[in-house]
């Protein structure tokens, strides 16, 4: 039982957040946990002293759809955030998944909000052969276009991408890329659309102005900020699209036709 963390007293009203509060801490830094253990009917109290540490969880989780053998050579891929670590997870769960069999893939980006611009450009250079992954527009008008290495890891590897409205950001730029190349087809629903780059003032009330100076647009110049990305197959919220991704994928074809609109009836 957790009774003091750096000498603050916990109490019967305080929540786990309210616990996560007071254990957190910069990095490198102490925090003093005394901890009541029973044993039998003995009651001792123990110190620990404890340096804080930066805690990296995953970001991708994969593995192959192989409870159906009509699937068994999809590999599945789920990118829950892009971090500075997310290119090389993503390149170890593609191989891996293609060691075990997959030949083609289902990239999953539900609920992404985002997260290192860099690290979206680094995943699609596992999956294009060349091409642009970003236009940054700047406000003087000025552009810069980020293109792919020509060296992807799947390149031919049929794919399907999965997004919903939490998928923003960095989840748009590599969903947009991916589209724009004629690489893969998105399934779901609209996604977010937030494609700006802000620059933040901190004011003397404690209050923020934030400045637009940059957007950016896909490959083919559509704006993600306020648009979001319409998918090729739509699929109703509370409906799983998997199943039509799933289909897509027998089709092997990844460049769209026209769009289709999937409910729960």
């Amino acid at each position: 039982m957790l009774l003091i963390v750096d000498d603050q007293e916990i109490t019967p009203s305080m929540n786990v957040d309210d616990l996560v509060t007071l254990v957190r801490g910069p990095v490198d830094s102490e925090v003093v946990l005394v901890v009541r253990r029973i044993d039998g009917d003995e009651s001792n109290e123990m110190t620990f002293r404890i340096v804080r540490a930066e805690i990296e969880l995953p970001s991708v989780e994969w593995r192959l759809l192989d409870d159906d053998p009509q699937t068994a050579d999809i590999g599945y891929l789920r990118l829950t955030t892009f971090t500075e670590r997310s290119g090389g997870e993503m390149r170890n769960a593609i191989q891996e998944l293609m060691e075990g069999g997959a030949l083609r893939f289902l990239l999953d980006l539900r609920g992404n909000p985002g997260g290192l611009v860099n690290s979206a450009v680094e995943i699609a250079d596992l999956w294009l052969d060349g091409g642009v992954v970003l236009i940054e527009e700047r406000a003087d008008g000025s552009q810069t276009k980020l293109e792919a290495n020509a060296d992807p890891l799947a390149g031919d590897a049929p794919l399907v991408v999965v997004v919903d409205g939490g998928s923003a950001s960095a989840s748009e730029i590599l969903a947009g890329a991916l589209r724009d190349n004629g690489r893969a087809r998105l399934v779901g629903e609209k996604t977010f659309g937030k494609g700006s780059v802000q620059l933040i003032h901190e004011l003397s009330d404690r209050s923020s102005l934030h400045v637009t100076n940059a957007q950016w647009f896909t490959p083919n110049h559509h704006q993600i900020t306020g648009q979001g990305l319409a998918p090729d197959v739509l699929v109703e919220a509370g409906v799983d699209p998997l199943p039509e991704a799933i289909a897509l994928l027998a089709e092997n074809a990844p460049t769209a036709t026209a769009s289709d609109t999937k409910t729960g009836d």
